[in-house]
């Protein structure tokens, strides 16, 4: 066989890549967070545990190498997840969850610039893998929606914003939003939704039911999911 460079097939190709600061290596990024007063160290932490064996952890929760079970329904192959979860993208989950993307923002632990150090760290987590990060952005963007039900938010908000990813004593929330043909457009939506009643109407209901179908639903072992429809009064309120 003859000798020579080709016969070594990583001759031209770039090396695995780990052991990277995220954080620091990203030169704007590092100068955005000091004008703006960031915690330094704690980005930096950060973007070394995301940018550490990068590869070897996130590549196996890709949904192209770890499939969840899916069954045909119809016709036109309208398609239902199984509800076990992905162990690699659980991990990631717990990776993200410890570094407070999902609640951060709403708990006091950043100061000064909440919504931004929970940018960089988003910013960060998604270069490591950012299949796992719509049950985190839900998670984080569930909180002002509970808003406008205090007691709902204050049976809710403990579980949300613990850092360890624990089903028994955490919570993660979904979302159910893209409806069949039109996607995201809100105004599009036929999802209804009618606050249900005591017997008898004597006092306000504390639920509603929401009759129509989502395209998508993410994340099929989150805890809660946070669905749009429209009100059919105006006292709108979130269904969770």
């Amino acid at each position: 066989m003859p000798s020579g460079l080709l016969e070594d097939a990583s001759f031209n190709q770039s090396p695995a890549f780990g052991d990277v600061d995220l954080f620091s290596a990203d030169r704007p990024l590092a100068d955005a967070a000091a004008r703006a007063g960031l915690d330094l160290a704690g980005l930096s932490a950060c973007g070394k545990d995301y940018g550490c064996g990068r590869d070897a952890r996130s590549r196996p929760a890709s949904p192209t190498r770890t499939r969840p079970s899916c069954t045909s329904s119809t016709a036109r192959a309208t398609a239902s997840i199984s509800s076990s979860s992905i162990p690699p993208i659980t991990r990631m989950m717990a990776r993200s969850i410890g570094h407070g993307i999902h609640a951060s923002a709403h708990d006091g632990s950043d100061r000064p610039g909440p919504m931004s150090s929970r940018a960089v760290r988003l910013y960060l987590a998604t270069q490591a893998e950012s299949g796992h990060m719509c049950p985190i952005t839900m998670t984080h963007a569930c909180i002002g929606a509970l808003a406008l039900e205090p007691a709902l938010l204050a049976r809710w908000l403990p579980k949300i914003q613990s850092r360890t990813y624990d089903p028994r004593a955490a919570a993660v929330v979904g979302e159910g939003r893209r409806h069949a043909g039109h996607g995201h457009d809100r105004a599009a939506g036929r999802h209804r939704r009618a606050r249900q009643h005591h017997p008898g109407g004597r006092r306000r209901g504390d639920h509603v039911e929401i009759t129509g179908h989502k395209w998508f639903m993410s994340a099929p072992m989150c805890d809660a999911f946070l669905v749009l429809a429209q009100a059919d009064d105006r006292a709108a309120s979130p269904a969770i």
